[in-house]
């Protein structure tokens, strides 16, 4: 089955269909119906528990497959305590992140393993000019691998627009889109960049739901992976 008869597989409209191909035709995925290009899928879990006004604890785990379930690529776990420099904004964040790999040997349909050791620091902001919500985050990667060691930056932009609601309230249908862009410490300096679009639901204050593609370009290659993601803003006290 191609890609273009998958998205309407899975109930996407047409507003949205052409939506989320845009995104990725822009960044020059021109390949994206291609029946030989790769298709991933990632199911993934964020935390952000507030601890008080000041302070609060990002969880995160990323199920990577290879296919859209089954065939696992990467298991990625994320932790990090922050500081608010301004309440609800702001805020810098000290963390660590294991990844868990399993590629392929080039030529042959067995699997390797491996894994990595991170330590990142990151600034995040918030503006919103009317319906259209923002978020700025920088990060840097400290990686430390079996034998060997790389620092990574990443710079990430995303927006959030409530289709039905004026403000990210309980019950709004929203739209979500980010690009990030990660560059190595050394050559070659580019490591990867991702766009993504997807649709999301608001359950209440503290949960979320959101369903998208997200189109991965690399320097030699590119991917197209389906993402379906669940948001936890739950705080420990209220």
């Amino acid at each position: 089955m191609g890609i273009c008869k998958t998205f309407k597989m899975f109930g996407f409209n047409n507003k949205l269909f052409s939506f989320l191909i845009l995104i990725a035709l822009f960044t020059g995925g021109n390949k994206l119906c291609a029946q030989n290009n790769e298709v991933g899928n990632w199911l993934i879990y964020f935390g952000n528990q507030r601890i008080n006004k000041d302070w609060n604890w990002w969880n995160e785990v990323q199920y990577r497959n290879y296919n859209f379930i089954g065939d696992l690529r990467q298991l990625v776990f994320r932790t990090g305590i922050g500081y608010n420099l301004t309440e609800n904004n702001n805020n810098v964040l000290l963390g660590y992140a294991f990844v868990y790999s399993e590629p392929y040997i080039p030529g042959t349909n067995k699997k390797t393993s491996n894994s990595n050791n991170t330590i990142y620091q990151q600034f995040i902001t918030r503006q919103n000019f009317g319906r259209v919500f923002i978020q700025h985050r920088y990060r840097i990667e400290e990686r430390f691998f079996a034998s060997d060691f790389g620092m990574r930056f990443r710079y990430f932009l995303s927006f959030n627009i409530p289709l039905n609601q004026k403000v990210m309230d309980p019950k709004a249908v929203y739209l979500s889109a980010y690009n990030e862009i990660f560059l190595r410490s050394t050559n070659p300096v580019f490591d990867q960049d991702r766009i993504y679009g997807a649709v999301g639901y608001v359950i209440n204050n503290n949960l979320r739901l959101e369903t998208g593609v997200m189109y991965q370009i690399f320097e030699t290659e590119n991917k197209l992976q389906f993402q379906f993601v669940f948001m936890n803003n739950i705080p420990f006290k209220k």
